[in-house]
């Protein structure tokens, strides 16, 4: 008889589904997606309450209030950015997650202008910096609703947290067309109306079922 011992490793297995696998990286707990998504909500409910009052197109204080509760809603945004992020919302492939670290430097610059323009004096606005920065937020709003489609075709989220992003990062698609066919009037309660359903809404969902965000073991 040969004493000697012949270990084979066992063989990976390949009838897991990859969305069923855990994720790479630091986890992310319940509790975690609770204060985020919470995060999210104030931030946005800051933000819609300046544009039912002082609307979207204004100057002097309110002005700088809106641009200051802008400032305020996209923390919010960076607070999703994280749940989505650390969760791998839109997949697991380079280019998916290239979107969404793209998203964090766009929303970092429009950031950056908000709080600019809610602090600087009105001699300073007129930089052409600000200007340069100020093509951020519509991108920045583009950007997370290219995120909201990857997210929904992914399905790493379930239940209605695969399609409230959707809903909530089409802002900027139905906050122009209002702009331009109602005018400050139409922006106002349809941006305001919009925040209130989609990214409030969606701050909320992940507060309450912050199990629909984690990945299934």
């Amino acid at each position: 008889m040969d004493p000697r011992l012949t270990t084979t490793p066992a063989t990976a297995r390949t009838d897991v589904s990859p969305h069923d696998r855990p994720i790479a990286g630091e986890p992310i707990t319940p509790a975690t997606v609770r204060r985020l998504g919470l995060a999210l909500t104030a931030g946005t409910l800051a933000w819609a309450t300046s544009i039912f009052l002082f609307g979207t197109v204004n100057d002097g204080v309110e002005e700088r209030i809106g641009s200051l509760t802008g400032v305020a809603f996209q923390l919010g945004v960076f607070a999703l950015l994280a749940v989505q992020i650390r969760t791998r919302a839109t997949g697991d492939s380079r280019v998916s997650l290239a979107i969404l670290r793209v998203e964090l430097v766009l929303l970092g610059l429009a950031t950056l202008w908000s709080l600019l323009n809610g602090l600087l004096p009105e001699s300073a606005q007129d930089h052409l910096a600000m200007g340069i920065l100020d093509v951020f937020w519509p991108l920045s709003m583009l950007g997370m609703m290219v995120i909201g489609v990857k997210l929904a075709v992914a399905g790493r989220w379930s239940g209605p947290l695969r399609w409230w992003p959707l809903i909530a990062e089409s802002w900027f698609v139905a906050t122009m067309p209002a702009l331009i066919l109602g005018g400050e009037d139409g922006a106002r309660w349809v941006g305001g109306g919009h925040l209130l359903l989609g990214y409030a809404t969606l701050g909320v969902l992940l507060a309450l079922r912050p199990g629909l965000v984690l990945p299934r073991r």
